[in-house]
């Protein structure tokens, strides 16, 4: 137990505080702004104020975590131990910089708050974020700095016992597109055969023919496949649907389609699903779609929902949340970037949402993923080989802390024709290597 001494016990310290010492190194926290009994108490303590009273551990704080204001902290790195750090403290505290509050600007998303430059489909542009001026993207900073924070307090208080998390594993699918070709209708399908043929695709067309008589599979009904890569590890499985309507960038199949709905039946009874909100709800005039895409999922299933991934990563600080709140979403995992792998918030352990407007946290629980199938292909043009030592590193990176890897995987990506080719022996061995260690760690 740690006695944590601050003037002003706000609740950014609370949050902070107990996502770092409680969620992340499993040891209880206790708080007090009473100078006195902090200084009369013999239990391990952290003096997080203004004024540096004895001998006890000690961090000045940088302002962020007493504001009230949304503010630009003005960044000034800081080398310690041959690692790079932002948040300055004093030449008096026990680390030159402040991890409370370098972590709580990175779990809220703080940044994301302030950037009015947004990239395509409107997201946050993860060049802009201070993890990738720093160079730290592929590090999960905040994990890295609560063990280093740990290992100081344990140097000055050999009693203080931290409690490792053990490493999990979370392969996701995402269905856009159920199928590429089958049960699309008689309009839809002529449609794209005429569209084909004009386009001079005539190949294109060949294949849909072939699937239509029967004489090839649908590219994209890779479920018993998956059924196979999974088998034994169902309950580290999350698939999301599209159930939006008919649009540009929502293209699956109606939800009232019978096949699709039994996809998702069937579904539903090996595995853990949630909804994938379409692009259309995540528009300014989207709420009442994200409430009906829901209930959609809840319909079919018979359910209640409360997991989701939005399309295209579509997330905005704190609009996004806000809303999957107010629809009875409680766990949430579109926290990751499109364009490149790694920790977007810094952090590999799943967190609850703090809401910087309302400044409070919530019951949603955010959980990070760091990599997908679409990155590493086409933002970062990666072959197979390349692509499974990214995997692999980012892996260790959050084994080493005892965080969870979580992956984003499509049902059409894993296939293993044309532009995919190799990328089923991608998705294979990340998920052997991730259920082996997972299991090993249970068995520990």
């Amino acid at each position: 137990m740690i006695l944590f001494y601050s003037e002003e016990i706000n609740p950014r310290i609370n949050y902070i505080t107990r996502l770092i010492f409680t969620q992340i190194l499993g040891n209880e926290v206790i708080f007090t702004s009473n100078s006195s009994s902090f200084q009369k108490s013999d239990k391990p303590k952290i003096n997080y104020s203004y004024e540096k009273f004895d001998d006890e551990f000690y961090i000045k704080p940088h302002r962020l975590l007493y504001c009230k204001a949304m503010i630009n902290p003005d960044f000034k790195s800081v080398w310690y131990e041959g690692e790079k750090y932002f948040f300055e403290s004093s030449k008096d505290s026990d680390l030159p910089f402040d991890p409370l509050a370098a972590s709580f600007y990175l779990v809220t998303r703080h940044e994301e708050y302030l950037e009015e430059e947004r990239g395509k489909y409107n997201r946050y542009p993860a060049e802009r974020s201070v993890l990738s001026k720093y160079e730290l993207l592929k590090k999960p900073v905040v994990n890295i700095w609560a063990w280093l924070l740990a290992k100081k307090l344990s140097e000055k208080y050999p009693e203080l016992v931290f409690k490792k998390t053990k490493f999990q594993f979370y392969s996701t699918i995402d269905i856009d597109n159920a199928w590429a070709f089958l049960h699309k209708g008689l309009w839809r399908s002529a449609g794209a055969i005429a569209k084909s043929v004009l386009k001079g695709k005539v190949s294109e067309a060949k294949k849909r023919f072939s699937v239509w008589s029967g004489g090839s599979p649908d590219p994209y009904d890779t479920y018993g496949y998956l059924d196979s890569v999974f088998k034994g590890n169902e309950d580290k499985i999350r698939f999301f649907f599209l159930l939006g309507d008919y649009a540009r960038h929502d293209k699956n199949l109606p939800y009232r389609n019978k096949h699709l709905r039994n996809l998702v039946k069937q579904t539903n009874k090996k595995y853990t699903v949630g909804i994938h909100p379409s692009f259309s709800s995540s528009k300014k005039k989207g709420k009442k779609k994200l409430t009906k895409e829901i209930q959609r999922l809840e319909q079919i299933t018979g359910e209640k929902v409360e997991k989701s991934r939005q399309h295209f990563l579509r997330l905005k600080m704190p609009g996004t949340y806000k809303r999957l709140l107010k629809n009875g979403i409680l766990e949430d995992y579109t926290m990751g970037y499109s364009s490149h792998s790694g920790f977007r918030a810094g952090i590999c352990t799943p967190y609850f949402f703090y809401d910087l407007k309302k400044e409070r946290e919530t019951k949603l629980r955010i959980v990070p993923f760091q990599v997908m199938d679409v990155t590493l292909r086409d933002y970062m043009q990666l072959n197979s080989e390349k692509a499974k030592q990214e995997i692999l590193d980012l892996m260790r990176e959050v084994k080493n802390v005892g965080g969870t890897f979580v992956s984003i995987w499509h049902n059409e990506t894993v296939n293993d024709l044309e532009g995919w080719k190799g990328y089923r022996e991608v998705f294979e061995e990340m998920n052997r290597t991730g259920f082996k260690w997972a299991h090993e760690e249970r068995a520990t």
